[in-house]
């Protein structure tokens, strides 16, 4: 038998310190797919630092990045900003010509966004988790504009045995986390997660699903402060049958 694509798992940040059971199902829903999979050490890709303005620091972090994960035949990450700021921004971080821009450039090509690789690579159309509830989509800024993840997420949450799929009003736009843009506009922040929680609550949807932790908690927090009983899940929890009654444990 052949040996099998091997998968690098880009856990990210916030799924290793907030919801490491994102990486589970990450790592479960990969494996079904056909592929193996393995966790290299490893730690942020850059993100806050290259949305900060710290190019140098940036670079540091994203030459390490490279060396980690550049053996792999593909990497994926649970999170639409983490992947694009690999498959997007890492290249144009280095000087054209250099060997870290072509070593960026190399990582950049195989790098993808747990849900996009799921349906256009790996070319998954069924799923085995199952889920009984009415769900929300919320697409999240990075995902949507800089991957093009749109109908990808729905394809694979319709497929889902015993979940009811809304459309989430006004699904595209942001809920107001955008990282640092929280903490530096703060009443800005809460307006716009504010409107996104009135339009999750007038679905009539007991869950919510998004592809980007960092959107899930700004959007879970606000509902929760609210006194609103909807559940906030991962699109890969959901996917691999891994979304229970106990939100947002591990």
């Amino acid at each position: 038998m052949a040996d099998r694509p091997v998968v690098a798992l880009f856990v990210t940040c916030l799924v290793d310190v907030m919801r490491p059971r994102i990486g589970f199902a990450a790592a479960k829903l990969l494996e079904e797919a056909g592929y193996d999979v393995v966790v290299p050490a490893q730690g942020c890709c850059g993100q806050p630092n290259y949305n900060g303005g710290d190019a140098e620091g940036t670079r540091a972090l994203a030459r390490r990045v490279i060396a980690t994960f550049l053996p792999y035949d593909h990497v994926v990450a649970p999170s639409g900003s983490c992947a694009a700021t690999v498959k997007r921004h890492y290249p144009g971080l280095f000087e054209m010509g250099s060997d870290d821009r072509r070593r960026a450039e190399e990582l950049a090509a195989k790098t993808h966004e747990l849900i996009g690789f799921l349906h256009d690579v790996a070319g998954m159309r069924e799923v085995s988790g199952k889920c009984t509830g009415v769900a929300a989509y919320h697409d999240s800024c990075s995902g949507l504009r800089e991957l093009g993840l749109k109908g990808q997420p729905r394809a694979l949450l319709g497929a889902v045995d015993g979940l009811e799929l809304r459309e989430l009003p006004d699904a595209h736009i942001c809920c107001g986390f955008g990282g640092t843009f929280a903490i530096k506009y703060p009443d800005v922040s809460n307006k716009i997660v504010s409107d996104k929680t009135a339009s999750i609550a007038a679905t009539g949807a007991d869950m919510l699903v998004a592809g980007d932790l960092g959107c899930l908690l700004n959007m879970e927090g606000k509902l929760h402060r609210q006194g609103r009983t909807v559940k906030a899940y991962h699109t890969a929890e959901v996917l691999a049958g891994m979304a229970g009654d106990d939100g947002a444990k591990p």
